[in-house]
């Protein structure tokens, strides 16, 4: 089966890009370039994809970023938030319609090379906090895009009911080197641990039983404190 994988060099897309792999897919990975602060990831979807010998695309749509306005992965001026992902104050980090964005470049490149499959790593915490994570969302994008060509192209999305830490415990049965993926929004020199998105990481690990390999800043907390003072949702 030949499938593009969006994939942002995160550990969700990393562990299914091992996944995809192991599985004998012809995989063509894709990754884009919205203006997000933390394009760190871009440069970690690389090295990853350059080890394990896959084709792998950056598609630039920075000229986007000036509408794609509110959220603060675009704008440096809106901060970041800290601690556990929450509705009101992760609303922040959504970007708008950016999973449309993104599957319609997919898409595009899917039918072009007669690929049978787009894969995302959509996965089951994301649904509350990023609209265009939900089933129904998806569901939708799916029969959009079997309609856009003669050749029927499909969405998959093999994490959709699995957890951060179900994606772990994956990963780590796939050798994934999670200490090469990039997480944290701040897009600074090591992940700073304090984001929604660090926290998220650092707990599926907790939860999987799984040691982490991730380089965490001075002043983060430690993980055990995390989940003493009831961080988790």
């Amino acid at each position: 089966m030949k499938t593009v994988l969006i994939y942002s060099g995160g550990l969700d897309s990393t562990v299914l890009l091992y996944s995809l792999h192991r599985a004998g897919h012809e995989l063509l990975t894709l990754s884009v370039n919205y203006g997000q602060r933390h394009s760190k990831e871009l440069d970690a979807a690389a090295a990853i994809t350059t080890q394990l010998g896959i084709e792998h695309r950056v598609v630039d749509l920075t000229t986007l970023t000036p509408l794609l306005a509110n959220s603060s992965l675009t704008d440096v001026d809106i901060a970041v938030p800290e601690g556990h992902y929450a509705e009101e104050t992760m609303k922040a980090t959504v970007v708008p319609n950016r999973n449309m964005i993104l599957l319609s470049v997919a898409a595009g490149w899917a039918i072009s090379m007669k690929a049978d499959s787009i894969a995302y790593a959509a996965h089951s915490g994301d649904h509350a906090i990023y609209p265009d994570c939900r089933n129904e969302f998806a569901e939708a994008m799916d029969h959009a895009i079997r309609l856009a060509d003669w050749h029927e192209v499909h969405l998959d999305r093999p994490f959709v009911n699995k957890t951060k830490a179900d994606i772990v415990k994956l990963g780590a049965e796939l050798d994934v080197p999670f200490e090469q993926t990039w997480s944290c929004y701040q897009g600074g020199a090591i992940h700073c641990g304090r984001c929604g998105t660090c926290i998220e990481r650092r707990e599926a690990f907790y939860l999987a039983g799984v040691p982490d390999p991730t380089p965490y800043a001075d002043n983060a907390p430690s993980v055990e404190t995390m989940v003493s003072n009831d961080w988790r949702l």
